[in-house]
């Protein structure tokens, strides 16, 4: 059954990133869903299909608040910065089906609050419960001092810089990139803040290779977008941005990095060659990238997994402007994860979609019809969406 092609996403909403909302999490993805609702010409009487946060809101929860009437299919995708992404695949699955006519996928956190909490806030769960399985990470990396996200990265992308002969400037063109659009955009956190290469460089190392402006920002936010079959995307206020082909994948082993036959192989370098089959195009027919970007080194092994340059020729490929507004590939046009905010990469789906409508205001791709977004879960898993201006 081919699927390429036969819905759209049509409605998208993000609210603002910020660092301490006075907003719930509810209340922001409650706010960004209505505004994609919205958008798409609709109502919430007319979704018959949700698809939530993973692990922060349930779809009965968000259905029951909305006023959708009847939810014909929900699920939850949880492969972290990867969920967003794979989402599209499931509600595209479920449109071409028959099984939904109207989904919504949104996402919503507290990102920096929920790290920075008040003295009153009780714990998120309870001290020494393990729960059912063994967590390799708890049970092996913790003991030993490496309990963050930064620091599980920095095992296989130290790797990465020594076999590749990766430097810093490298990295530096990502950061400087992304930082470069966010001042395209008035959601951006960073919008207004300039950073040159000398403030990079400066940036204190957090766990090596990665310096503090090699990280993502921490921010509270949501995002949602609304996809429907592309004949009854022909009826909605928008240009309907197709969704072309998608795939999601995942190392082996799955739930740890020090084991693995080869810690470089990532989740994507299995799901974009079969997302770019489905599409029926190349990696080098994109006109824009919105490549998850958790951590500068991971956008250049991400670029390489999706094959728009070689194994180790990720650095060379960032060189000259080749990734800004008027390069080749401009990348992250709206800032991204390391310089709008962190939405999980929901917000990299909403930014493809404003330029393919081709609405992204002052970040516009000129006469861009295809794009790519990439989404990154913490240990290696990748999913991937091949999308199109109809």
């Amino acid at each position: 059954m081919n699927i390429s092609g036969e819905a759209a996403i049509v409605g998208i909403g993000e609210t603002e990133y910020f660092r301490g909302a006075k907003q719930t999490v509810p209340e922001l993805v409650l706010s960004a869903s209505m505004e994609a609702i919205h958008d798409a010409g609709l109502q919430p009487t007319d979704i018959d299909a949700v698809i939530p946060p993973p692990g922060y809101l349930s779809a009965e929860e968000i259905a029951a608040n909305l006023g959708i009437p009847e939810m014909r299919y929900a699920t939850e995708v949880r492969m972290g910065g990867a969920s967003p992404t794979a989402s599209l695949q499931s509600a595209v699955m479920a449109l071409s089906a028959g099984i939904a006519t109207n989904v919504l996928i949104t996402f919503g956190w507290n990102g920096y609050s929920a790290f920075r909490r008040r003295p009153d806030t009780a714990p998120s769960r309870r001290k020494g419960d393990p729960g059912p399985f063994i967590d390799v990470s708890r049970n092996f990396y913790a003991p030993y001092g490496v309990r963050s996200a930064v620091q599980w990265y920095s095992m296989y992308i130290q790797r990465y810089v020594n076999l590749y002969g990766i430097g810093p400037e490298d990295a530096a063109q990502i950061a400087l990139t992304c930082r470069e659009h966010a001042h395209l955009n008035d959601k951006a956190l960073m919008a207004g803040r300039p950073m040159t290469m000398d403030d990079y460089l400066s940036s204190p190392f957090i766990t090596e290779p990665m310096r503090k402006l090699d990280c993502c920002l921490e921010t509270d936010c949501a995002a949602a977008v609304v996809l429907t079959t592309t004949n009854r995307a022909k009826d909605l206020p928008h240009a309907p941005v197709l969704w072309l082909g998608g795939a999601e994948g995942h190392p082996y082993p799955a739930d740890e990095l020090t084991n693995r036959p080869d810690m470089l192989k990532l989740g994507l370098d299995s799901a974009a060659p079969r997302a770019f089959s489905m599409a029926g195009v190349a990696p080098t027919d994109m006109d824009f990238l919105q490549i998850y970007d958790c951590f500068t080194y991971v956008v250049l092994m991400e670029l390489e997994a999706i094959g728009i340059c070689d194994k180790g020729g990720a650095g060379e490929f960032v060189k000259d402007g080749n990734i800004g507004l008027g390069g080749r590939y401009p990348l992250n046009t709206h800032g991204g994860l390391l310089s709008q905010g962190h939405c999980w990469g929901l917000n990299h789906v909403v930014e493809a979609t404003r330029q393919l409508r081709h609405n992204a205001g002052a970040a516009q791709v000129d006469n861009c019809e295809l794009g790519v977004v990439t989404g990154y879960g913490d240990l290696g898993d990748g999913s991937i969406a091949i999308l199109g201006r109809a």
